[in-house]
């Protein structure tokens, strides 16, 4: 992990910090197909809704910590003395709704479990098992949310999910290679393609 920028050619939300810089060349794009790797990035995603990604990523060892390696069978049985303990956590972000809704959406994901569908295959069912290549000359600039992303909102809000609206929802498609949107001068965009 290097704490300077070089000249790579990266998206432009990339090259405004050394940790964008380095999530971005490592993860951001890679498909992941691991249902609690899925799970865990929506919850950050969750978090993330009205502040900036750069403030997830510099909390995100404390967010692993204060809750369990985001293992949702453990965050399922949070009870309201998790709640106070993790909103008095200055390491993380401090909001009460989305702490509550983590440990909802911690029990969402086993109900969909117990009931035979895994989360995985359920939303890269809903791109065709393959990440989606978005087309710059032709699909304009990167949007906030598509109509799929608003679909797979309304399918994960169905199961009980909250802090997954449609604008979330397209970040984290991004982030686990759902869509390609790496721009078309970066130098991720033709190996995660490949990954596909």
């Amino acid at each position: 992990m290097s704490e300077s920028l070089d000249d790579l050619p990266r998206c432009a939300w990339a090259r405004t910090h050394w940790l964008n810089a380095d999530y971005h060349d490592a993860e951001w794009g890679v498909p992941e197909y691991d249902s609690r790797a899925l799970w865990e990035k929506l919850i950050l995603d969750g978090f993330q809704a009205g502040l900036s990604w750069l403030t997830i990523l510099k909390k995100r060892d404390a967010f692993r910590e204060a809750f369990e390696g985001f293992d949702p069978e453990r965050i399922a049985r949070y009870d309201d003395h998790d709640v106070e303990r993790l909103m008095g956590n200055a390491g993380i972000i401090r909001s009460r709704a989305k702490i509550e809704a983590t440990i909802g959406n911690a029990r969402a994901y086993l109900r969909m479990r117990d009931n035979g569908e895994d989360f995985s295959g359920f939303l890269w069912g809903m791109v065709g098992g393959q990440p989606i290549q978005r087309d710059f000359d032709n699909d304009g600039p990167v949007p906030t949310q598509t109509p799929l992303s608003v679909e797979i909102s309304k399918a994960l809000k169905r199961r009980g999910f909250k802090f997954a609206g449609p604008v979330i929802v397209y970040a984290w498609m991004q982030a686990v290679g759902m869509v390609n949107d790496h721009e078309p001068s970066c130098h991720r965009r033709q190996p995660v393609a490949r990954l596909g």
